[in-house]
């Protein structure tokens, strides 16, 4: 789980430079989330986590209805995942190979994670950053059948994305209305609320993380 953790803060680096997921989501709606949904399932680096955390601040704005956008996040994500899997299933060793830049060792544990747990391995890999991309082409090339991947991968997203998009509604309803007036104050910055929403669901995910060790 820590290793999520530094995943989501490392993916929240990298993409500074990425035009403004707040502003962006506003104007494109559903389209914007399907679209980097789509691709960051399919194994592109997009900021899966953060556009669904910024989905569920905007439904707690009223912005965005939370049943479409809890509809459109898992169809996409179905749908990058089943086209990274007959991706697999076409193109296997050679696929992840070229384009997938982990460590051959790491690659062949994961493999093996697959193999041996089928598609409950597919499940899991959902909510393990990492893993998460690689579930589909790692079925794909190991023969898992259609069916089974199709099962396992729709079943973790229906509960792996609203519970991030819940991530991003708490912190609108916790902290909205002080991340507004910090917008305001700065000018209706949106990076602001960008950067804002990471650091308090990121932390808000590390406290819960922590309590379940405890427990």
């Amino acid at each position: 789980m820590g290793d999520a953790l530094r995943a989501i803060l490392g993916r929240a680096a990298a993409h500074r430079a990425m035009p403004d997921l707040t502003s962006l989501i506003s104007q494109w709606g559903y389209a914007a989330i399907f679209l980097i949904v789509v691709l960051g399932n399919a194994g592109l680096p997009v900021p899966e986590e953060t556009v669904l955390t910024v989905a569920g601040y905007l439904v707690w704005q009223g912005r965005l209805a939370a049943i479409p956008a809890l509809a459109v996040a898992i169809v996409s994500a179905v749908i990058g995942d089943n086209a990274a899997y007959w991706l697999g299933r076409r193109y296997g060793q050679e696929l992840l190979g070229r384009f997938v830049q982990l460590r051959p060792e790491r690659v062949a544990q994961m493999q093996r994670f697959v193999e041996r747990y089928g598609a409950l391995a597919v499940f899991v890999a959902r909510f393990v950053a990492g893993l998460r991309f690689m579930a589909g082409p790692l079925a794909g090339s190991t023969g898992l059948a259609p069916i089974r991947f199709f099962v396992a991968n729709f079943l973790g997203a229906a509960v792996y994305v609203p519970i991030i998009m819940s991530a991003g509604y708490a912190v609108g309803y916790g902290f909205g209305e002080s991340i507004e007036r910090l917008r305001r104050a700065a000018g209706g910055a949106e990076k602001i609320v960008l950067a804002a929403l990471v650091v308090v669901a990121v932390a808000w995910l590390a406290l819960a993380l922590r309590g379940r060790r405890r427990s």
